[in-house]
């Protein structure tokens, strides 16, 4: 597919990645720099974008549309596409509900574009690291072809749109909300003085439960993404008359972690069970 146009909104960690593996066929992958951030510009820059200023060039010029955004923008970003009436093929990676994807196909398809469901699992692909994209809907196959014999393996799945979505939802909602979990348990562990206990006992009877607590740390600067993530998964659970509690909590674990956003290095433990003791000891009584 070489002779394809493909855009990415918005390149940031994620979004630059798919968008170099986007390239591996030497298709010209587009974005727009208008409003962006420097950060976010030397990434495109590095992963071979091509900067065409603005959204309402990018779309001119592009056959397909790759979202790749914090959950929250997501649909604010489609609504914008549609408006543009963009008529080639748009795709929403990002970390949304069935519902939430479903609303985002009726935006962009109200403006004449064709919309596949798509949901990313792993890191940002590179030659170190691979990633899985899955796709649902029409044009879900072809979309796929763009990324074959690169990091992101990109694999069609049988259901209609919600299905890539669905799954993406149920995979990180036992990563990120596990995250969480522990984050709160190991607080909780600090405040009664027994952390050190709880991890001797971990040590030797769920060594996995130990090992995961440390991505509390190594996670906390993603938090601020991971609210609006975690409410969709939570409205997901609901949806399905199932209890929808579990994340709804991990929503607030993360809300207290935001301001660890742009930390320069990953908070130690003990700094995160202190933010969030706090944060519960700062809310009115």
């Amino acid at each position: 597919m070489a002779d394809v146009t493909v855009a990415i909104l918005h390149p940031g960690e994620m979004g630059a990645a798919v968008g170099a593996c986007a390239r591996v066929h030497g298709g010209r992958v587009v974005w727009a720099s208008e409003e962006r951030s420097p950060a976010t510009v030397e990434r495109a820059r590095a992963a071979g974008l091509t900067d065409l200023g603005t959204l309402k060039a990018v779309l001119s010029a592009s056959d397909i549309v790759l979202s790749v955004c914090p959950p929250h923008g997501a649909v604010d970003l489609a609504r914008s596409v549609a408006a543009a009436g963009f008529r080639g093929m748009y795709v929403d990676a990002n970390a949304v509900s069935p519902d939430t994807t479903r609303e985002i196909g009726r935006l962009v398809e109200s403006g004449g574009a064709t919309f596949v469901d798509g949901g990313i699992i792993g890191p940002p692909p590179g030659p170190d690291a691979g990633a899985r994209l899955y796709l649902s809907g029409k044009g879900a196959e072809r979309i796929a072809e763009l990324f074959t014999g690169g990091p992101l393996e990109a694999i069609a799945l049988e259901g209609a749109v919600g299905a890539a979505s669905a799954l993406k939802i149920c995979y990180a909602g036992w990563t990120k909300g596990t995250i969480a979990l522990l984050g709160a348990i190991r607080t909780l562990a600090a405040q009664a003085g027994v952390d050190g206990a709880l991890v001797a006992e971990w040590q030797r009877s769920q060594p996995d439960a130990l090992k995961k607590s440390a991505q509390v740390s190594t996670s906390a600067r993603k938090a601020w993404r991971w609210i609006a993530e975690m409410e969709e998964i939570a409205a997901t659970f609901a949806a399905a008359g199932l209890p929808d509690g579990f994340h709804r909590g991990a929503t607030e674990v993360y809300r207290r972690l935001a301001a660890y956003k742009d930390a320069s290095t990953p908070p130690r433990l003990e700094e995160i069970t202190t933010a969030l003791r706090r944060a519960a000891q700062d809310r009115p009584a």
